[in-house]
């Protein structure tokens, strides 16, 4: 009897080591599968010719040199406008601006809309310097502020500029941006 409950159980763990080793096969045949899936898949990589050098992203923070990329790019494309470009200037902020704060900006930037329309004002800057804080998700830009009206240049002005950011995943966002006094950092959009 004792024979006959040793060949059962023998039997048992037989049927359960055939069981574990069909269910191995199976694991490192999708292995193989989708490691060979991988492989031959087409990499695509984003390739921004405006940047210095090879970027990596994270969902866990904004590295410093992307958000000095970042801010270049966007205080470039913010401080300088003509009567021609408003509606295209306005829109290409808005376009990079985080949802939650576009109604904001977008106050700020019809501002300057409405005032500088049909004139013949434009803005250009020059920048000098510029500083970022990616555990606050700002950046600073200065540098020469010039107002222009038809071909004569009227202001030229040191002036330093802050920019607001959000980030999430890795989307990188303008929540808003404007001139900075000496006494405290400005609320809101563009001045």
């Amino acid at each position: 009897m004792d024979l006959d409950l040793a060949h059962d159980r023998a039997q048992r763990i037989l049927r359960q080591r055939n069981v574990l080793a069909g269910v191995a096969i199976v694991l490192v045949g999708a292995l193989a599968v989708t490691f060979t899936a991988a492989q031959s898949r087409e990499r695509e990589v984003v390739l921004v010719p405006t940047l210095r050098s090879p970027m990596t992203l994270s969902s866990s923070s904004v590295s410093r040199e992307y958000l000095e990329m970042v801010t270049r790019d966007v205080a470039a494309l913010t401080l300088n406008r003509s009567p021609e470009t408003l509606t295209w200037w306005m829109n290409t902020i808005l376009d990079l601006t985080d949802e939650q704060d576009r109604g904001e900006v977008k106050k700020g930037l019809m501002k300057i809309v409405t005032e500088q329309q049909g004139s013949q004002i434009s803005q250009f800057f020059t920048p000098d310097m510029m500083t970022v804080n990616p555990g606050k998700l700002t950046s600073e830009v200065g540098g020469t502020l010039h107002t222009v009206v038809a071909s004569k240049d009227v202001t030229s002005e040191h002036r330093t500029f802050r920019f607001r950011w959000r980030y999430n995943g890795v989307s990188l966002k303008l929540a808003g941006f404007g001139m900075m006094t000496h006494e405290a950092a400005p609320p809101g959009a563009a001045q």
